[in-house]
Protein backbone atom coordinates (compact mmCIF):
# COMPACT_ATOMS: atom_id res chain seq x y z
CA UNK A 1 0.00 0.00 0.00
CA UNK A 2 2.86 2.55 0.93
CA UNK A 3 4.46 1.89 -2.57
CA UNK A 4 1.16 2.39 -4.15
CA UNK A 5 0.84 5.89 -2.17
CA UNK A 6 4.38 6.88 -3.07
CA UNK A 7 3.77 6.11 -6.72
CA UNK A 8 1.06 7.92 -7.25
CA UNK A 9 2.25 11.01 -4.64
CA UNK A 10 5.64 11.14 -7.60
CA UNK A 11 3.24 10.56 -10.63
CA UNK A 12 0.47 13.66 -8.97
CA UNK A 13 4.36 16.10 -8.12
CA UNK A 14 5.55 15.17 -12.01
CA UNK A 15 2.08 15.69 -13.21
CA UNK A 16 2.31 19.30 -11.83
CA UNK A 17 5.54 20.17 -12.66
CA UNK A 18 5.18 19.19 -16.09
CA UNK A 19 1.96 21.23 -16.32
CA UNK A 20 4.08 24.28 -15.38
CA UNK A 21 7.01 24.12 -17.80
CA UNK A 22 4.40 25.95 -20.94
CA UNK A 23 3.26 28.66 -17.66
CA UNK A 24 7.42 28.94 -16.95
CA UNK A 25 7.96 29.32 -21.06
CA UNK A 26 5.67 31.43 -21.58
CA UNK A 27 6.33 33.99 -18.82
CA UNK A 28 10.52 33.83 -20.46
CA UNK A 29 9.47 33.84 -23.75
CA UNK A 30 9.51 37.91 -25.77
CA UNK A 31 5.84 38.70 -24.82
CA UNK A 32 5.59 40.10 -28.73
CA UNK A 33 7.02 38.75 -32.09
CA UNK A 34 7.87 42.47 -32.42
CA UNK A 35 10.65 41.98 -30.14
CA UNK A 36 11.81 39.84 -32.88
CA UNK A 37 14.57 41.23 -34.73
CA UNK A 38 14.05 41.90 -38.10
CA UNK A 39 15.52 40.13 -41.48
CA UNK A 40 14.71 42.56 -44.14
CA UNK A 41 13.64 45.76 -44.65
CA UNK A 42 9.95 46.95 -44.05
CA UNK A 43 7.37 47.82 -46.65
CA UNK A 44 6.92 51.09 -47.18
CA UNK A 45 5.46 53.18 -45.04
CA UNK A 46 3.21 56.05 -45.31
CA UNK A 47 4.90 58.98 -47.02
CA UNK A 48 4.02 62.90 -45.75
CA UNK A 49 5.75 66.08 -47.00
CA UNK A 50 8.81 67.87 -45.08
CA UNK A 51 10.27 70.98 -45.30
CA UNK A 52 13.54 72.20 -43.60
CA UNK A 53 13.98 76.18 -44.08
CA UNK A 54 18.06 76.63 -43.30
CA UNK A 55 19.56 79.69 -41.85
CA UNK A 56 19.07 81.89 -44.95
CA UNK A 57 15.08 81.19 -45.54
CA UNK A 58 16.03 78.07 -48.79
CA UNK A 59 13.64 75.49 -48.31
CA UNK A 60 14.87 72.16 -48.52
CA UNK A 61 11.74 69.50 -49.19
CA UNK A 62 11.38 66.42 -48.73
CA UNK A 63 8.84 63.22 -48.66
CA UNK A 64 9.75 61.41 -45.60
CA UNK A 65 8.34 57.83 -44.85
CA UNK A 66 6.85 58.28 -41.12
CA UNK A 67 7.59 55.71 -38.59
CA UNK A 68 4.97 55.86 -36.00
CA UNK A 69 4.56 52.67 -34.21
CA UNK A 70 7.02 50.99 -31.96
CA UNK A 71 7.59 48.35 -34.92
CA UNK A 72 8.06 50.51 -37.26
CA UNK A 73 10.57 52.59 -35.09
CA UNK A 74 12.30 49.64 -34.24
CA UNK A 75 12.67 48.61 -37.80
CA UNK A 76 13.63 51.62 -39.28
CA UNK A 77 16.06 52.27 -42.30
CA UNK A 78 17.32 48.98 -41.44
CA UNK A 79 18.23 46.64 -44.61
CA UNK A 80 17.69 49.44 -46.76
CA UNK A 81 20.60 49.39 -49.42
CA UNK A 82 19.76 53.40 -51.05
CA UNK A 83 17.96 56.26 -49.07
CA UNK A 84 17.26 58.99 -51.92
CA UNK A 85 18.46 62.48 -51.58
CA UNK A 86 14.65 63.90 -50.89
CA UNK A 87 13.33 60.85 -48.98
CA UNK A 88 13.94 59.78 -44.84
CA UNK A 89 11.58 58.70 -42.01
CA UNK A 90 10.67 60.63 -39.37
CA UNK A 91 10.13 58.68 -36.02
CA UNK A 92 7.65 61.14 -34.22
CA UNK A 93 7.26 60.30 -30.15
CA UNK A 94 4.71 60.40 -27.93
CA UNK A 95 6.66 62.21 -25.44
CA UNK A 96 9.83 64.65 -25.24
CA UNK A 97 12.60 63.02 -23.66
CA UNK A 98 16.37 62.05 -24.95
CA UNK A 99 16.33 59.50 -27.94
CA UNK A 100 19.43 57.60 -28.36
CA UNK A 101 19.72 56.00 -31.86
CA UNK A 102 21.45 53.03 -33.38
CA UNK A 103 22.79 51.95 -36.92
CA UNK A 104 21.90 48.53 -35.93
CA UNK A 105 21.22 46.60 -39.24
CA UNK A 106 21.58 49.80 -41.18
CA UNK A 107 23.62 49.16 -43.99
CA UNK A 108 24.21 53.02 -45.47
CA UNK A 109 25.72 55.91 -43.66
CA UNK A 110 22.43 58.55 -42.21
CA UNK A 111 22.51 61.53 -41.12
CA UNK A 112 19.99 62.03 -37.69
CA UNK A 113 18.22 65.22 -37.37
CA UNK A 114 16.88 65.43 -33.80
CA UNK A 115 14.46 68.10 -33.40
CA UNK A 116 12.75 69.72 -30.55
CA UNK A 117 8.83 70.19 -29.88
CA UNK A 118 8.52 73.55 -31.81
CA UNK A 119 10.16 71.69 -34.72
CA UNK A 120 13.60 73.38 -34.50
CA UNK A 121 16.75 70.98 -34.83
CA UNK A 122 18.37 70.64 -31.44
CA UNK A 123 21.28 68.50 -32.91
CA UNK A 124 22.71 66.49 -36.19
CA UNK A 125 24.70 63.47 -36.06
CA UNK A 126 26.17 63.40 -39.56
CA UNK A 127 27.15 59.55 -41.77
CA UNK A 128 26.87 57.46 -38.76
CA UNK A 129 28.59 54.62 -39.13
CA UNK A 130 26.78 51.68 -40.55
CA UNK A 131 25.76 48.51 -38.72
CA UNK A 132 27.15 49.99 -34.81
CA UNK A 133 25.39 49.55 -31.70
CA UNK A 134 26.92 52.41 -30.52
CA UNK A 135 24.24 54.86 -29.16
CA UNK A 136 23.64 58.08 -31.20
CA UNK A 137 23.05 60.57 -28.95
CA UNK A 138 19.89 63.30 -29.10
CA UNK A 139 21.43 66.01 -27.30
CA UNK A 140 18.66 66.45 -24.99
CA UNK A 141 15.23 65.82 -24.98
CA UNK A 142 13.47 65.85 -28.27
CA UNK A 143 9.83 64.98 -30.23
CA UNK A 144 11.10 63.33 -33.26
CA UNK A 145 14.27 62.30 -34.94
CA UNK A 146 14.62 62.85 -38.55
CA UNK A 147 16.80 60.28 -40.49
CA UNK A 148 18.76 61.62 -43.90
CA UNK A 149 20.76 60.05 -46.77
CA UNK A 150 24.28 60.19 -45.31
CA UNK A 151 25.83 63.76 -46.15
CA UNK A 152 23.00 65.14 -46.91
CA UNK A 153 22.94 67.84 -43.79
CA UNK A 154 26.49 69.07 -44.62
CA UNK A 155 25.51 69.35 -48.69
CA UNK A 156 22.30 71.07 -48.53
CA UNK A 157 24.01 73.02 -45.65
CA UNK A 158 21.19 72.23 -42.33
CA UNK A 159 21.64 72.95 -39.02
CA UNK A 160 21.11 73.06 -35.47
CA UNK A 161 18.47 75.98 -35.45
CA UNK A 162 17.22 75.33 -38.62
CA UNK A 163 12.99 74.79 -38.97
CA UNK A 164 11.62 71.69 -39.53
CA UNK A 165 8.01 72.40 -41.27
CA UNK A 166 5.35 69.53 -41.16
CA UNK A 167 1.92 68.01 -40.01
CA UNK A 168 3.81 66.50 -37.24
CA UNK A 169 5.00 69.50 -35.38
CA UNK A 170 1.83 71.33 -36.24
CA UNK A 171 3.55 74.15 -37.92
CA UNK A 172 2.58 72.99 -41.75
CA UNK A 173 0.24 74.52 -44.20
CA UNK A 174 -3.09 72.72 -44.62
CA UNK A 175 -2.96 71.19 -47.88
CA UNK A 176 -5.56 73.03 -50.59
CA UNK A 177 -9.06 71.37 -50.75
CA UNK A 178 -9.69 69.50 -53.58
CA UNK A 179 -12.27 71.26 -56.52
CA UNK A 180 -15.16 70.55 -56.20
CA UNK A 181 -15.14 69.13 -52.43
CA UNK A 182 -17.39 70.42 -49.66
Amino acid sequence: MRLRLRTIILVFILLLVLSAVPIVLALIAPVHAQDDDPTGPQATLAVQPLTIIDDQGKPHQFKVEMAMTPQEQATGLMFRKVVPADSGMLFVFPTVQPEPFWMKNTLVPLDMVFINADGTIRAIAENTVPYSLAPVDSGGPVKAVLELQGGLTEKEQISVGDQVVAQSFGNAKPAPAAAGSN
